[in-house]
């Protein structure tokens, strides 16, 4: 976000993110966001937390693996609604944030985004690549001096669990919620 409003791009962020669980998390996230675009002036629309949807088109695979077929459910599910509004509200482009993640399948966010963008004329989607030019150093950086909320887990009641999981058999914690925020460096 930091990147577009240094190239005087315009825009808007749209929090669609009905596959965070559990609710918690989810506001502590759209509030980090709200906080965000307050700052820096960017309009910020909240759409519909419809879980129902989500869980419904997620069955069946709730035990596919982060970066699997899951995920690209999630991913085609979320653009297609960030799509019909961009459509609805005379946008022409959409992109998304969730590339600049090390964890994320930039190829499976970019085509899930390609593919409902290509549903509406005049719509395209930005698969510019976040990550390259320290883009991923960057977000690190802007994290602690926004002293932005530390996700533990990608969102989903799957990707905690299994977070979770993993975290037990290596003798960690189970996540928390609320507690870690990113702070500048001593």
């Amino acid at each position: 976000m930091e990147a577009i409003l240094a190239a005087d791009i315009r825009y808007t962020i749209f929090f669609y993110n009905p596959n965070i669980h559990p609710i918690q998390e989810y506001l502590l996230r759209k509030e980090e966001n709200i906080r965000f675009a307050e700052k820096h002036g960017i309009p910020f629309i909240d759409a519909d937390y419809d879980t129902d949807n989500w869980f419904s088109r997620i069955k069946g695979f709730e035990n596919t693996p982060e970066r699997g077929y899951r995920c690209t459910i999630c991913f085609e599910m979320r653009f297609e609604r960030t799509a019909l509004h961009a459509h609805e509200h005379g946008f022409d482009t959409i992109t998304s944030c969730l590339g600049i993640s090390r964890w994320k399948n930039m190829d499976q966010i970019n085509t899930a985004g390609t593919l409902a963008a290509s549903r509406y004329p005049n719509l395209r989607y930005w698969t510019h690549n976040w990550r390259k030019l320290g883009g991923s150093k960057r977000m690190i950086e802007l994290a602690k001096e926004e002293k932005f909320y530390q996700q533990q887990y990608c969102g989903c009641v799957y990707s905690l669990r299994d977070t979770n999981r993993w975290r037990l058999q290596n003798n960690r914690k189970r996540v928390q919620f609320g507690k870690d925020y990113y702070q500048p460096d001593q």
